[in-house]
């Protein structure tokens, strides 16, 4: 989709977050297998991948998750509209904090809810929610807060101090939260773990529906695979209360390619992530030095959240596109002033996209 918008043109697109990568080797040789298997019916969740996931959580976050709490999907953005639609009632309110990947505030919108959009505010060089406005923005009919952690677009990577301070606020203001951790993997700095707020305590847990997927980590969005791990069972069937109405179930060669990616992908993904780490150095270090723009520090994702405010553009991101650099337009995230580049692509290419955007920083600052 990404590269098909642009097709024939002299446009690197470097917009909608899938990555160039080639999937692991274990996943393509799944997926060859089910292929010469021939038969692509109906399908049960393999008890394989529960399996994996229970001892994924274990393993990477000491989260000790029953094989029942887990509901397969095939992808979290209907995830989220279900959190709006079966998690509240319709007199009832949702707060999101802003700016946020798009498909949580249209979840409300669409339901529709009324909600309220909590600004996140740079501190420290990350964006963290501004806890004073949340206190503000609360209602009597507040329901839902929705989270989403490693944030998208920033890259904020919440610490355990954070979510402990957002876990007490929906425990104070009886909220359930739900939380888009589909970054979870894709961590760029040592030393700064993914902590699913769900893990923090049972309390919080019960009052938690988690959305995960490995489709951003192993490159495999188009599988359609993801689950939501909710451990209360009134939480989870009112998320889950007859699925196929509005969604259908997850894919086939979503659940083999799920399997191979947690059972032998790591190694793969490691990789990746080093490969990453240096993509990201480079578009810090460009950004840094051009004037007009600037970014947080990149904790996590193959996301940069450019602000281009100092270049006093109506639309910044026609002003890349006229260099030849297709980036996602921050207005679609509620930021109108940004631009989010996905660098998770070939080195080369993604120098000759840094050409570009410093093409067209020069010409907006002449």
């Amino acid at each position: 989709m990404r590269w098909d918008k642009y097709a024939g043109l002299d446009v690197i697109p470097l917009w909608v977050a899938d990555t160039d990568f080639r999937a692991p080797e274990c996943v393509i040789e799944a997926l060859q297998r089910r292929v010469e298997h021939g038969v692509f019916g109906y399908t049960m969740p393999p008890r394989e991948l529960r399996d994996l996931i229970v001892a994924r959580m274990q393993r990477l976050y000491g989260w000790t998750v029953d094989q029942p709490w887990i509901v397969f999907l095939p992808g979290v953005v209907s995830a989220l509209y279900m959190a709006a639609n079966r998690l509240t009632r319709p007199d009832e309110h949702i707060l999101s904090p802003h700016p946020v990947y798009y498909h949580l505030f249209r979840a409300a919108q669409s339901a529709p809810r009324a909600w309220t959009d909590v600004p996140l505010v740079l501190r420290g060089g990350r964006w963290v929610w501004d806890e004073v406005r949340l206190a503000s923005a609360v209602r009597p009919a507040s329901k839902l807060l929705l989270l989403c952690n490693p944030q998208n677009p920033g890259g904020t990577v919440s610490t355990r101090a954070e979510l402990e301070r957002l876990a007490a606020f929906a425990l104070g203001h009886d909220l359930i939260v739900c939380s888009d951790e589909i970054h979870c993997d894709l961590l760029l700095d040592p030393g700064k773990p993914h902590v699913p707020i769900a893990s923090l305590s049972p309390e919080v847990s019960r009052r938690t529906v988690t959305l995960m997927s490995p489709s951003k980590s192993f490159n495999i969005a188009g599988a359609g695979v993801a689950f939501a791990i909710i451990e209360d069972a009134a939480l989870r069937e009112a998320f889950s209360f007859d699925l196929k109405k509005s969604v259908h179930d997850a894919s086939l060669f979503g659940y083999e390619a799920a399997v191979a990616a947690y059972r032998d992908g790591e190694g793969w993904l490691s990789a990746q992530l080093g490969y990453l780490r240096g993509n990201r150095d480079l578009v810090e270090a460009l950004v840094e030095k051009l004037p007009g723009v600037s970014m947080a520090h990149l904790e996590a994702t193959f996301l940069a959240w450019i602000d281009c405010s100092g270049l006093g553009l109506p639309d910044p991101q026609a002003q890349f596109l006229a260099h030849g650099l297709a980036l996602s337009p921050g207005a679609d995230f509620g930021a109108p002033q940004f631009v989010r580049l996905n660098f998770g692509t070939q080195r080369a290419l993604l120098r000759e996209a840094l050409l570009r955007l410093e093409a067209a920083v020069g010409a907006a600052a002449r």
